[in-house]
């Protein structure tokens, strides 16, 4: 990405590092800011809108070694083949390949069957697990709601970057679709975390305690998804 600079000149930032490297500009911004994006694997700097182009060089060489650090944990990625085992909302399923049906999937008894040519594979169980995890999110989510005198507008499961669910002003909640294979411990806390900003819209301490309430294992969900999350986003 090009950034215009106070000189008026165009630089290529992102060609000046040896590791991937996203340039976005922010009104918003106030200070730079350097963090990871597992989706894109890459790094991504945020400048303020005046920012210079030594300024911005500097501060990511300052913080080189880090980017490359951080990017080498990332998992390699990876796609669902025939024959893996994985888990759906703690329930292991195996995958098996049926090339001569046309259903796209059908699951039973421990195994989700997959119609189609092979190279489909990948883009139906996922499809297949986006699906399920709308029907799951949206219960659970409901049934939490309840409980804080609460309502869920609607759910969706999103694709996103760097953040696995949301909630907003309107009662709308997301959903990273990545979530779904997690531990149960892990989906329970963050269907705790995101049906608690419908009656707290920050992290308060009445917050983080309406999080425990919902779901008394909150700390382990959530210190499992800061340790491994990244694991996670090696499926595309």
């Amino acid at each position: 990405m090009k950034i215009t600079l106070l000189t008026g000149k165009i630089f290529d930032l992102e060609n000046s590092f040896s590791f991937p490297l996203e340039v976005v500009k922010s009104a918003r911004c106030r200070r730079m800011n350097l963090r990871i994006d597992s989706k894109k694997r890459t790094a991504v700097l945020t400048l303020p809108p005046r920012a210079s182009f030594k300024k911005a060089y500097d501060f990511v060489k300052e913080h080189e070694v880090w980017a490359e650090e951080h990017l080498a944990k990332l998992p390699k990625t990876q796609e669902f083949k025939d024959g893996q085992t994985f888990t759906l909302f703690a329930r292991p399923l195996k995958i098996c390949h049926r090339p001569e049906t046309l259903r796209a999937a059908e699951e039973k008894d421990g195994v989700l069957y997959i119609g189609g040519d092979a190279v489909f594979l990948h883009r139906r169980v996922k499809d297949y697990i986006t699906r399920e995890a709308k029907k799951e999110f949206l219960r659970r989510s409901r049934e939490l709601a309840e409980k804080i005198g609460c309502q869920v507008k609607s759910v969706a499961i999103k694709d996103t970057s760097s953040r696995w669910g949301s909630c907003s002003t309107l009662n709308n909640i997301n959903y990273n679709w990545r979530i779904a294979l997690a531990p149960a411990c892990v989906i329970d806390y963050l269907v705790a975390h995101e049906v608690s900003h419908l009656k707290h819209r920050d992290h308060s301490r009445e917050f983080w305690r309406c999080v425990k309430e919902l779901y008394s294992g909150a700390a382990l969900g959530k210190s499992w998804l800061k340790a491994h999350g990244n694991e996670l986003y090696r499926y595309r």
